[in-house]
């Protein structure tokens, strides 16, 4: 295996481990704390929203270091302080101690995005951007499918703590690892950084000019990246977080365990996740207009017929929809590696998911409020209104994505 391609595993890996310790808990609350601890899933949810409010408040701080320090450094602090932060998730005893170690979760969870994203579009090269990043979407997905797997069968076979202990051990293991192989780069950008004079960064190139016109589109190209990731947070937290539970109400007569939970949780997203090896091709093809109204109107279609459906009904529709849900999670990501250049792409990672993680964490007690009050047919009809919100806005997109190197732009 080549250096790239083992680079590209890691970050691979690291998107698989992210999404799968920022889920865990969403299962073990659904399956066994309810039950040892006495409390209901209502009750529950809310001490997973300091995790996601770390997830999306340090997004930013990750991207800027890594920007300005090193990529590399950082992921080595990802992969070895989210699985010590595991670890220690797994000796909880109270839910106050839960919900302060899923902060920590959720803050080491943060590195990944503005920084694993911003080194896969670097590499990307014959394979395209939109590939590239639909590859590394798909082990992100895996992770959020496995979360469900993983944690439904160490419930059944020796408890939900080991759901984070073994996982996290893993991850420390492989970022010793990764250490390992990038020790020279982490090096070799210190180095760089210490030689490269401090006045370039206060600029001494010229401003290239841009047009009116182009700046218009711009502006209204970011508005709608923003917006867009804004609502496809929501929509991507409330199926993700929710479904085990969803899952365990509406498919009594086919599950009959944690354990069958998780399988069917797990089938569902990582047949789901392979719409993103489409979306990519797609995206390197046809561009983000087209895909991203196509992602839109199946997720619109399934949710708002989801309600009142059960057992396998609503395990195929369920697919419907995860199958829109996941799909649109490269598009953005796309648009902005696009636009943001090279040195500032993790910067400009970090500030949308900052976004997109804050609607994560505000979904939560809209998840908790919804179902303990009208139940998840009314999620459900809530989530078609935000899927209609996508498509409209998706539909004021240029057909054409203006990039970093370009001076002008053109909004066709």
């Amino acid at each position: 295996m080549t250096r790239d391609r083992l680079s590209f595993l890691y970050l691979n890996i690291g998107h698989f481990l992210d999404h799968l310790f920022t889920l865990v808990f969403a299962t073990v609350a659904a399956l066994a704390l309810s039950k040892e601890w006495g409390l209901t899933y209502a009750q529950l949810v809310p001490y997973a929203m300091p995790g996601f409010v770390a997830f999306g408040l340090f997004s930013l701080p990750a991207g800027r270091i890594a920007d300005r320090w090193s990529r590399h450094g950082m992921m080595v602090i990802f992969f070895i302080g989210i699985g010590f932060a595991a670890i220690a998730t797994g000796f909880a005893q109270t839910p106050l101690q839960i919900g302060i170690l899923l902060f920590v979760v959720g803050m080491l969870a943060a590195i990944y995005h503005p920084v694993g994203l911003a080194m896969v579009v670097d590499g990307a090269k014959s394979a395209g951007t939109g590939m590239a990043i639909g590859i590394n979407g798909v082990w992100g997905n895996l992770g959020v499918g496995c979360a469900a797997l993983i944690t439904g069968w160490f419930i059944d076979n020796g408890g939900w703590r080991a759901a984070f202990i073994v996982p996290g051990l893993i991850s420390v293991l492989i970022g010793l690892a990764y250490w390992w192989h990038v020790r020279d780069d982490i090096r070799a950008a210190a180095l760089a950084r210490q030689a490269k004079p401090k006045a370039m960064s206060s600029g001494g190139a010229a401003t290239p000019h841009v047009s009116a016109e182009a700046k218009a589109a711009l502006v209204r190209l970011t508005a709608i990246v923003f917006f867009t990731t804004a609502v496809s947070s929501l929509v991507f937290q409330s199926t993700t977080f929710a479904l085990p539970k969803v899952f365990d109400e509406r498919l009594q007569g086919i599950a009959g365990s944690a354990t069958m939970v998780g399988w069917l949780a797990f089938v569902i997203f990582a047949i789901a996740s392979l719409a993103q090896l489409v979306v990519g091709r797609l995206l390197d093809t046809l561009g983000p207009r087209t895909v991203f109204m196509g992602a839109a109107l199946l997720q619109l279609v399934f949710f708002a017929v989801m309600p009142g459906f059960t057992d396998w009904t609503a395990l195929a529709i369920a697919l419907g929809f995860m199958l829109g849900a996941f799909g649109q999670i490269p598009i953005n990501d796309y648009m902005i590696g696009k636009m943001a250049k090279s040195e500032l792409r993790a910067t400009v990672y970090g500030i949308r998911y900052v976004v997109s993680f804050s609607v994560l964490a505000a979904a939560l007690p809209l998840i908790a409020w919804i179902h303990g009050a009208y139940g998840f047919d009314t999620l459900f009809r809530v989530l078609a209104v935000a899927a209609a919100l996508i498509l409209a806005a998706v539909s004021l997109l240029p057909q054409r994505i203006p990039e970093a190197e370009t001076t002008a732009v053109t909004a066709r």
